[in-house]
């Protein structure tokens, strides 16, 4: 017969005094999934989850949920179901010596009683590479099926070889309804809860409960105990929970936010589209929720000047300078002070006429830079400040822009390849449009029309090459922007030719 497994944290058997002692939210676990609420999208009836539990049949899982949605219930029931042996571990206080430790006794325990070890590890994501990678091939090897419980994205925070050997299970936060069920359970609970006390919760104490707990049935339930337990008997032994008892009980909404975790990233990212979609109300929200949950101030600084310059660009070019001004006020003055900078700056940046036309213009600039063939530059606009240079034509037939009234010159500016290229065009929003009036200019001058179309310009390359061509033929639109055609045809074998070298000046 396989040991007795010893007693532990998920022992069903800890003594009753130690259970009576145990905070309200830890009496009140479900020890079924029967009386489990909410996350019924993984352990709902039918459900792949829910099947693997009543069967016995486990496989490793990673559970990623907020805190308070049920991952460790979950896996104390699991704990209560599976004919194998349980193993928990915190990844807050246990180290690589622990995994071989529990690694080795798993190898011994199926070798020896053909009974299978499971591994829990509560909080996963605090495990380093290292450690992770420890359990890494004793998962692939089925010594050990693994649990993992974690409220950060198991993308970021979860190898990704230990990621590709689990399942990963999205827990979500409890709503109102399920909350408020818990709530009434523990009220009502003579055993577990707190009916002992006699309590009657006022209902808009009980609807500030479950708006303060943000989706957490830790928080709401230890919450509810404090202001049960700390509130004095009125006649009769009956405790009146109001809305004033359970704010000093609360003393602040739990907010759920990590600036190192994924809601770092989701709530900066909300910030940054508000103000891209001109809403300052939702703008300035987001950025109180940032700074509340303990946001570097300078981080969102450094965001701010990127929306100045990528979402609002030329429309606002005072945006940049606001921008900067009030980096260096938040920097100077610090917290409190500086979050108030910041409300300005995010509200300027949020009324500002919007356009992103010098950021597209810099992105397909770039794309040409890397696709197309690097030409030289034209010999008009190049440096001469040699007499040899200038003999070999460099700077000629220049056109020197202040010699014209209006300091407007027609002449290429592009390599041949590109000339005619547009990157950018200025919106009508803002200071832009006075932009766009100082270029209309342009649109006019031979130096700035494209090249003919491919059509015209294809039989001509063909031609070159020996080769005929058709009418509808079909031609690469590399070989039109400059490049090399990308479908290789059959040409004659032209010996390669070493271009002139430069006389550098002395």
């Amino acid at each position: 017969m396989p040991p007795t497994p010893q007693r532990g944290l998920f022992d069903p058997s800890n003594d009753d005094a130690v259970q009576r002692q145990a905070p309200l939210a830890t009496r009140m676990r479900p020890k079924s999934l029967a009386d489990m609420v909410g996350q019924q999208t993984i352990i709902g009836d039918g459900r792949m989850l829910r099947r693997a539990i009543e069967h016995d049949t486990l496989f490793s899982m990673i559970l990623w949920g907020p805190p308070g949605c049920g991952k460790t219930t979950l896996a104390r029931i699991i704990a209560e179901h599976t004919q194998a042996h349980f193993e928990p571990l915190s990844a807050v206080t246990a180290g690589v010596a622990d995994l071989r430790r529990v690694v080795s006794e798993a190898r011994d325990r199926l070798g020896m009683y053909r009974q299978r070890t499971v591994l829990f590890i509560d909080e996963i994501h605090r495990f380093n590479k290292s450690q992770q990678d420890a359990v890494l091939p004793h998962v692939e090897d089925g010594t050990v099926i693994l649990i993992g419980a974690t409220t950060e994205n198991p993308s970021f925070e979860v190898n990704p070889a230990l990621r590709s050997r689990a399942r990963v299970f999205v827990l979500e936060s409890l709503d109102d309804t399920q909350l408020g069920n818990l709530i009434d359970r523990a009220v009502s609970d003579s055993v577990n809860g707190l009916a002992e006390f006699q309590p009657l919760l006022a209902s808009d104490a009980r609807g500030y409960l479950i708006d303060m707990a943000n989706g957490d049935a830790r928080v709401a339930l230890n919450a509810l105990e404090v202001a049960v337990t700390s509130k004095t008997p009125a006649l009769g032994g009956k405790r009146l929970i109001t809305v004033d008892d359970m704010r000093e009980a609360l003393q602040s909404r739990a907010t759920r936010y990590d600036k190192n975790g994924e809601l770092h990233y989701d709530a900066i990212s909300a910030l940054h589209k508000s103000i891209r979609s001109s809403d300052p109300d939702a703008s300035v929200y987001w950025l109180g929720r940032m700074l509340e949950g303990g946001e570097d101030p300078l981080y969102i600084a450094r965001r701010l000047m990127r929306i100045a310059v990528e979402d609002i660009g030329l429309a606002d070019p005072q945006a940049i300078v606001v921008a900067t001004a009030i980096q260096q006020t938040v920097h100077f003055l610090g917290q409190p002070e500086g979050d108030l900078a910041l409300a300005n700056l995010v509200l300027y940046l949020a009324q500002a006429p919007k356009s992103n036309a010098a950021y597209a213009a810099y992105k397909q600039a770039l794309v040409d830079v890397a696709e197309t063939r690097n030409e030289p530059v034209p010999m008009h606009l190049r440096n001469a400040p040699t007499s040899l240079m200038k003999g070999l034509g460099y700077g000629r037939g220049y056109q020197y822009a202040h010699d014209d009234p209006n300091a407007q010159v027609d002449q290429v500016h592009f390599p041949e390849n590109l000339r005619g290229r547009r990157y950018y065009r200025p919106s009508n929003r803002g200071f832009e449009a006075t932009i766009a009036e100082r270029l209309a200019w342009r649109e006019s001058l031979e130096s700035v029309q494209p090249a003919p179309p491919v059509a015209d310009v294809a039989p001509a390359a063909a031609r070159q090459r020996g080769t005929s061509a058709p009418a509808d033929a079909q031609y690469d639109p590399q070989q039109y922007a400059g490049e090399e055609a990308q479908i290789p045809e059959e040409l004659p074998e032209v010996p390669p030719t070493r271009p002139p070298r430069r006389s550098r000046p002395s």
